[in-house]
């Protein structure tokens, strides 16, 4: 195996062995032939639209074949072997689907070769060895550390965006013009365009211009089905009582569960990601819905053993889980860890059996609370305090701090970072790195909160429109206004919120703990460049190159 598509990869320059995820090299080797797979089906996809012709169950299964490949998601060799034979038929599919539109409009077709011809071996350990011929390492040999990387930064990209894709068709939000670009950027990965480092640059910040779409799209669904989150009070400690913990990112099967365990007497936490849920006013109704549990992801091997309940992990994040606590825990959607339970068709009877046999919480805990819910209309309705607090020189400079929290050492730099940021200045958070600060008292500037959690990673958006509407109320743009980004990566989603973040030319972001393994110094110069991105270094330097 060779994988270098999280920031914690081995050395930091890429797991070779045992993916430091817990990934093991059988895993590995299928995800990369999934991959390998969908660039096939998406050859066909793409000359096939170019005809008029579409076919959404090819669409979508682009898309859960990427989602699939993201870390943390999915570590069952057996449900990736079910799904490489599914995409053996998918791109049999695809290819009469584009066989038949260029007959029909009276065209040659055409022969495709490489990733066209996939056809799943049989057996799987035939399907493994087939697998080992479709990895990364191959590329980085033929193509050189630069072109490969620049490949994978594009793959990266769409990857994380397939997961936001895929929330936002779960809540009814599509567009047809995503699902044409997926296939048009994984054709052009197959292609002699993506050996030319003036062709791969422009595509990655196309990823970035379609996934600002595609997080409009998740915004949108989530907002439009359960409400604008609003600041809301949560409980951040144990309550008497039954009790199961969701974590993950998927709103729908949290929403399906509180609705399943409505008057079983359960009380239903929130864990990593899912936190902003208890913002929602279609979420937040649910009573049994008591608050939050824990902290971030890498935290969950300790914060599950002693949870004495059951556990649903939805979308993403899952870890190695403990025997004390696997037959506790379930996954959900395209979640999976060989012998832990899997729930499918959103029944989670499973899930409820778990919990009213376990012994829950067995008293109260002290009450603590923090507050969330500062998503864009949040924020909006307040912009004239605001503005006004900016003019009259009580607030001197916004920080968005935000982005995936780790394991690895280095990041305790953003909470020393959070704690440093001054008195008259205002910090916006999002996604799970907010954990290493979010229980820390910041208080206000004249009632409005100088910590303002804006929700998960997937609410990225919000914060880029909290950014524009700023500019807009000072009449300048983005990068002239007192706003300074420091950025934490893990994963492919923070990769295609990089990509977007680029293509809104936003200049001088401070990114770590560490830099992608995948940008060689030459990538990394052209960044440095066009958009002055820079590592992290220690807080007190960065802070006052900021407030300079």
């Amino acid at each position: 195996m060779f994988c270098y598509q999280c920031e914690q990869t081995a050395k930091g320059t890429g797991c070779t062995k045992m993916g430091v995820c817990g990934k093991d090299p059988e895993t590995a080797d299928l995800q990369d032939l999934l991959v390998h797979a969908a660039k096939g089906i998406s050859m066909y996809a793409h000359r096939a639209r170019q005809l008029g012709a579409r076919d959404r169950a090819v669409d979508l299964f682009v898309l859960e074949a990427l989602f699939t490949t993201v870390t943390n998601v999915n570590f069952d060799p057996a449900r990736l072997d079910a799904l490489l034979r599914k995409a053996g038929k998918v791109i049999e599919r695809a290819k009469g689907l584009y066989e038949k539109a260029a007959r029909d409009a009276g065209k040659p077709v055409e022969k495709l070769a490489g990733p066209a011809t996939y056809s799943p071996a049989e057996g799987h350990e035939a399907l493994v060895a087939q697998a080992q011929a479709a990895g990364i390492q191959q590329r980085l040999d033929a193509l050189g550390p630069d072109v490969a990387g620049l490949e994978e930064l594009i793959l990266y990209g769409l990857k994380g965006m397939a997961a936001y894709a895929d929330h936002a068709v779960i809540l009814g939000q599509e567009d047809e013009a995503v699902f044409a670009y997926f296939h048009e950027a994984l054709d052009f990965l197959t292609g002699d365009d993506a050996t030319q480092v003036d062709k791969l640059v422009p595509m990655a910040l196309k990823v970035g211009e379609v996934n600002l779409r595609v997080m409009e799209l998740l915004d949108a669904g989530n907002t439009g089905v359960y409400g604008h989150p609003e600041p809301t009070q949560v409980r951040v400690t144990p309550i008497k009582g039954k009790a199961i913990v969701v974590s993950g990112h998927d709103l729908k099967d949290l929403e399906e569960l509180l609705k399943q365990t409505e008057g079983k007497g359960i009380n239903v936490y929130t864990h990593g990601e899912m936190l902003p849920c208890l913002a929602y006013p279609g979420l937040k109704k649910y009573k049994h819905l008591v608050g939050n549990y824990g902290g971030a992801w890498q935290d969950q091997a300790k914060e599950f053993d002693a949870f004495p309940g059951a556990v649903l992990m939805t979308t993403n994040c899952i870890q190695r889980p403990r025997e004390t606590y696997k037959a506790r825990i379930f996954t959900s959607g395209l979640v999976a860890w060989p012998g832990v339970q899997h729930v499918a068709d959103g029944n989670f009877q499973p899930v409820i059996d778990a919990a009213l046999a376990a012994p829950g919480f067995t008293v109260d805990a002290e009450e603590k609370y923090i507050t969330i819910g500062f998503a864009r209309n949040a924020v909006m309705q307040a912009a004239g305090a605001v503005i006004d607090a900016v003019k009259a020189g009580k607030i001197k400079h916004f920080f968005l701090i935000g982005g995936c929290d780790g394991a690895k050492p280095g990041r305790n730099y953003y909470t020393e970072f959070a704690q440093a940021v001054p008195e008259d200045c205002v910090i916006l958070t999002l996604a799970c790195g907010k954990y290493r600060f979010n229980k820390l008292e910041f208080g206000d500037i004249g009632g409005i909160p100088r910590l303002l959690d804006v929700g998960q990673c997937n609410d990225a958006y919000s914060a880029i429109q909290i950014a524009v509407a700023l500019a807009g109320a000072f009449n300048c743009g983005v990068n002239d206004l007192p706003l300074s980004f420091v950025l934490s990566w893990y994963e492919q989603k923070a990769v295609c919120i990089l990509l977007t973040l680029l293509h809104l030319g936003i200049q001088n972001m401070k990114l770590g703990p560490s830099l992608p393994a995948f940008v060689g110094p030459n990538v990394l110069n052209v960044l440095v460049e066009n958009f002055n991105i820079a590592p992290i270094t220690n807080v007190k330097d960065d802070m006052a190159a900021m407030l300079a």
